[in-house]
């Protein structure tokens, strides 16, 4: 019988390590594990005049979907899309919501700095912003592994 629990405990701890692990990939690239979405999402925002649509939407598909882990959205800025992500635009409470929902919002490194070359200084982003080098080649990547780009 002793043999038994020994690789019982074995297995638990294996699967234990297992789960740390992702927990850990999880914090550190900023991406969520959704075992159960059903679909996942882009949406893009590269014009300013968009952001709220943008907001609404993914608001519209985390209720029609039933929930936040029913559907995995990413929002992704470039060009003017990414004052969504300044530390002073109007929206933080939505965006704050949104993150608890898991919704992931990244911003264009490459477009920022080109704004920092224009205005001589660095916008400052909010919190939740994620960084990726190019916010194109970050969507093209994601619908092919399989995310559905939406363009509100």
């Amino acid at each position: 019988m002793k043999p038994f629990r020994n690789v019982l405990l074995s297995l638990l701890f294996a699967l234990m390590a297992v789960v740390s692990q992702l927990a850990a990939a999880t914090e550190v690239t900023g991406e969520e594990f959704k075992p159960f979405a059903e679909k996942h999402v882009i949406l893009q925002l590269s014009d300013q005049a968009n952001e709220a649509v943008v907001l609404d939407t993914a608001n519209n598909l985390i209720k029609n979907y039933g929930g936040p882990d029913m559907i995995d959205i990413e929002i992704v800025t470039f060009g003017k899309g990414v004052r969504l992500m300044y530390a002073d635009s109007p929206h933080q409470a939505r965006i704050a919501s949104l993150v608890e929902n898991g919704v992931r919002f990244y911003v264009c490194k490459n477009t920022l700095d080109t704004m920092e070359r224009a205005h001589g200084s660095r916008a400052k982003l909010k919190p939740q912003a994620l960084l990726v080098q190019a916010g194109v080649a970050h969507i093209i990547d994601r619908v092919d592994e399989g995310y559905i780009l939406i363009r509100p």
